[in-house]
């Protein structure tokens, strides 16, 4: 049984109230009682509740980190090397995570609004960022602290790290061009995802040096998922005249890509090229290797929890908002366009 405060009050003859004030250090206790107190309830192996503490102090200590999915997705290599990050640095400083999944929507902006009132987290951590983000207006407007992964529509007033993605698409399409590409499909993230316009519009910036273009009609909608970009790949391939290459908007559905080529029995990198976009661990390991554009996952799960660590503290945050330099890494799934 764990030692109370009141096993420690009837080992040194005092109520429990005296034992509590001078566990907690208050003037009115002596000097010699403090010690004497300290001393038995080190002997005795108490320790205090952390419940307790977190009400005294009106925090919880824990931050909150909702996942947007209509189903489970902590299979998803993205989110696991990002909670990585976010949970680490947060058990550094001392603070719990509570994660929890919801399908975007009234029943996702109940969650949030239930942990707020609840007093259940501290912060939140917002992730996948749309062009009309609710969470995002309504955080802002009870000024409760969060910091975003991704960025809104508009002007954009609030704390968030994120990937500089018109770069980093733009670095595919002339990669891909290097090569000889010049017809070119792109499947896309949700098109109310903002990251899923700067990386369309990137490839199309891209594009735009060489004068090449990407019609409406080579933007296939994808789910983020595997299967998302298998589908998607099989509709490309059964075009009359598909493209020599497809850039996905992540490496899940770039090896979605790949297994829907393997299937017609096509040579990755030589019959048609396939990048992705994240670098997420598998993508080194798939066969061939991924052509994708490196974020530093993990490394931004840490970032984006230490900001919100330091708004929650009261601390004024050195970078408010962070745009990172994206990395192209060049593998064995892109290579030169076939000649007809």
């Amino acid at each position: 049984m764990p030692v109370t405060l009141e096993d420690i009050a009837k080992r040194v003859g005092k109520s429990i109230t005296t034992v509590s004030r001078a566990l907690h250090g208050y003037d009115d206790v002596s000097p010699e009682t403090k010690e004497l107190v300290r001393s038995v309830a080190e002997e005795m192996g108490y320790t205090p509740s952390t419940l307790a503490q977190r009400l005294q102090k009106k925090r919880s200590d824990t931050l909150g980190l909702i996942l947007p999915t209509f189903g489970p997705r902590f299979s998803d290599p993205f989110f696991s090397e990002f909670l990585a990050g976010v949970g680490n640095q947060a058990s550094e400083q001392g603070y719990d995570m509570l994660v929890s999944t919801r399908a975007p929507g009234e029943e996702e902006m109940n969650a949030y609004r239930l942990n707020v009132q609840s007093r259940r987290v501290d912060g939140f951590i917002v992730v996948r960022t749309r062009r009309q983000d609710t969470r995002i207006d309504y955080l802002s407007s009870i000024e409760f602290p969060f910091v975003a992964f991704g960025r809104t529509e508009g002007v954009i007033d609030y704390p968030f790290v994120d990937e500089n993605s018109l770069l980093g698409m733009r670095m595919i399409a002339e990669h891909l061009m290097g090569f000889g590409h010049q017809r070119i499909a792109c499947i896309s993230a949700p098109p109310y995802l903002m990251f899923s316009e700067y990386r369309i519009r990137g490839l199309r910036e891209g594009l735009s040096k060489d004068k090449l273009y990407l019609p409406d009609d080579m933007v296939f909608e994808g789910d983020l998922t595997l299967r998302g970009g298998y589908e998607q790949a099989r509709g490309i391939l059964n075009l009359s005249d598909y493209p020599t290459a497809i850039a996905a908007c992540n490496d899940l559905m770039a090896l979605g890509a790949v297994s829907a080529a393997q299937e017609q029995g096509l040579v990755i990198g030589k019959d048609i090229s396939i990048t992705g976009f994240d670098d997420i661990p598998m993508a080194e390991h798939a066969h061939p290797p991924l052509t994708t554009v490196r974020q530093p996952i993990y490394q931004i799960g840490r970032k984006v929890c230490e900001m919100l660590i330091d708004l929650i503290q009261g601390r004024s945050l050195e970078e408010r908002q962070i745009i990172l330099e994206p990395e192209l890494v060049v593998r064995g799934s892109s290579g030169a366009a076939p000649q007809n």
